[in-house]
């Protein structure tokens, strides 16, 4: 099922959907950043990577907390946006050899995604209160929270030393 498909004919359908697109995204997110991890030289980088991994595994389980609140299965759905900002993270990451432009380039990987999650979870948020599931839009709050703080993080520790570095 694309995302603007026929089988989408109501804004609960279009949050169902766009609740398994993020669900896929966070496992992709999860699998893809060990990888990341041990790609970074940077400790600081390399921290809030492994901070980052725990918070989404947090966020997966919060998904699945809504998907149960709202009475559907907890699956996810094929997502070419996010995987397409994985693959290109890949694809950067390997062509780069100097470790603190590779750093740079992780962090703007990084920012994509987190900008992919915070558009997501906006979105999710809105459609659950005009749902009247302001208990689901709690719970999607929090993850929000956490991938704005994400990246804050990544945009200061960037611009305070790593593209400096990079420089």
């Amino acid at each position: 099922m694309g995302f603007f498909t026929k089988d989408i004919k109501t804004l609960n359908d279009l949050f169902v959907h766009t609740l398994r697109d993020i669900y896929y995204a966070e496992q992709q997110i999860a699998k893809n950043l060990p990888d990341m991890i041990e790609k970074a030289s940077d400790q600081s980088l390399k921290n809030g990577f492994e901070t980052h991994l725990a918070e989404t595994k947090n966020q997966i389980t919060r998904l699945e907390k809504v998907f149960k609140m709202h009475g559907v299965e907890a699956k996810g759905v094929n997502c070419p946006a996010i995987d397409g900002i994985l693959e290109e993270a890949s694809d950067v990451a390997g062509d780069v050899d100097d470790k603190t432009v590779l750093d740079a380039a992780l962090i703007a990987a990084a920012q994509a995604v987190e900008h992919y999650e915070i558009t997501r979870y906006g979105s999710l948020i809105a459609w659950a209160k005009k749902l009247g599931r302001d208990d689901c839009a709690f719970v999607l709050q929090e993850n929000l929270d956490e991938e704005k703080a994400t990246d804050k993080k990544l945009n200061d520790m960037a611009i305070k030393s790593v593209n400096q570095r990079a420089a």
